[in-house]
């Protein structure tokens, strides 16, 4: 298979990649670069997952586009000095994100509000450990990114489903519901905004009806928005906390991994304006020795903040051409395939339910049949059923190329 062999990345024997001073061009969006023998997830954990390397990968959240040019060069740079000790988080840092945050989404934010993590992950695990006890409620809205539901169960509380509804395609929150859920006594909601694999981008109304539930009862919002800075017009991303500033209910958690296509260098930002809050989920963080202090991280999401956003806002508008290229051959070639337009990140959410597949079989199908390898919508819980996550975030041409062998083994399904 074209894309499950690339060339470009020499490997020794014994499978070891050799080291290499190429650098990648970040402006080509179309640039096909190998990432095998890296460790990749992505492509070399594809046997794990799919039980062969002979599928074109495009399931976990991670792009195959080369980094912005000023973070490659920084850290080459680093590289170069030969001590890679224990590394401090400068007030420089806090003031980039101070910046990025009111010039991306208008919000004014003070930097010591700002907490540094690992990852949003650990955040979410450690916020549920600090907000609740062993036993308590906490709101999960599926189908959703799965660790949303272990972030609750692996810490001994309990799990209340709030599903989306699902209008023809088009995913709402049911705030009804999630009122009679409230009133069970949840002590926290995790939101995920923009969403994770459905790519709603919620609306100012749909935020603030979910700010009255929480305060009516008492409860706290942590808000994944790791993919605040991937949203196409005329869609906009806005912060929760944005809206009640001094609130001690709200949280938000956002991240340089999926806007700036580093995620393994993993590096995250806690948002609580209330001193209180914050310092409820610091004591928590200390608890459990939580640091972020890689020179490689620190040296690549300072340049990313300072000089990314030229990348960025070329990287959109590819995207969201290659989402409309995703729509049309649906449309035009796969029928039988239902898929909506994402208001935001690199993920589309596919319906193959008319194929008459359950979920086992439609894995295997896309498999074994399509040679494709994509995220099983059942593991984002209830409302995922006979759904599969697409990752665009990849050159087009390895996109269509999926598409159209899966389009291949649908005709010879029907057939």
């Amino acid at each position: 298979m074209a894309f499950a062999t690339l060339a470009g990345c020499q490997q020794q024997q014994g499978g070891a990649p050799v080291a290499s001073t190429t650098q990648y061009s970040s402006s080509d969006f179309d640039a096909i670069i190998s990432r095998l023998n890296t460790n990749s997830v992505k492509w070399d954990g594809r046997t794990a997952v799919f039980g062969t390397d002979d599928v074109i990968p495009l399931w976990v959240a991670d792009g195959d586009f080369a980094v912005a040019n000023p973070i490659q060069q920084a850290l080459l740079q680093r590289a170069q000095h030969p001590i890679y000790g224990y590394t401090r988080h400068p007030h420089e840092l806090r003031q980039l994100l101070v910046n990025w945050q009111s010039q991306r989404h208008g919000w004014a934010i003070e930097p010591d509000w700002l907490v540094t993590m690992p990852g949003v992950v650990p955040t979410l695990y450690a916020a549920v450990k600090a907000l609740t006890n062993e036993g308590d409620a906490v709101i999960v809205q599926p189908p959703v990114y799965t660790p949303f539901f272990s972030a609750v169960t692996d810490n001994n509380r309990r799990l209340l489903l709030n599903p989306l509804k699902n209008n023809d395609g088009h995913y709402e929150m049911d705030f009804e519901h999630l009122e009679q859920c409230a009133k069970q006594g949840a002590k926290l909601l995790l939101l995920c905004s923009p969403h994770n694999p459905i790519g709603r981008v919620w609306t100012r109304d749909e935020l603030l009806k979910l700010i009255d539930i929480s305060n009516r009862y008492d409860m706290t919002i942590i808000s994944d928005e790791i993919h605040a800075d991937l949203v196409y017009a005329p869609h906009q991303h806005i912060p929760l906390l944005s809206l009640d500033d001094l609130s001690d209910k709200l949280v938000t958690i956002f991240a340089p991994s999926k806007t700036f296509n580093m995620p393994g260098l993993g590096m995250a930002f806690m948002v609580a304006s209330d001193p209180g809050l914050r310092a409820q989920l610091v004591s928590e963080f200390k608890t459990l020795h939580i640091e972020s202090n890689n020179p490689f991280t620190l040296t690549a999401v300072q340049a990313a903040y300072a000089q990314g956003a030229d990348w960025v806002d070329a990287l959109l508008p590819y995207l969201a051409e290659t989402q409309q290229q995703v729509i049309e051959f649906i449309h035009q070639h796969l029928p039988q395939i239902k898929v909506q337009s994402s208001e935001g990140t690199f993920l589309m959410w596919l319906d193959f339910s008319s194929l008459g597949l359950d979920d086992k079989k439609l894995h295997t199908f896309l498999v074994e049949q399509a040679k494709v390898g994509l995220s099983a919508g059942i593991s984002y819980g209830k409302g995922g059923e006979e759904f599969m996550r697409l990752n665009i975030a990849a050159p087009r041409a390895m996109v269509l190329q999926a598409l159209d062998q899966i389009k291949r083994a649908v005709n010879k399904l029907v057939l």
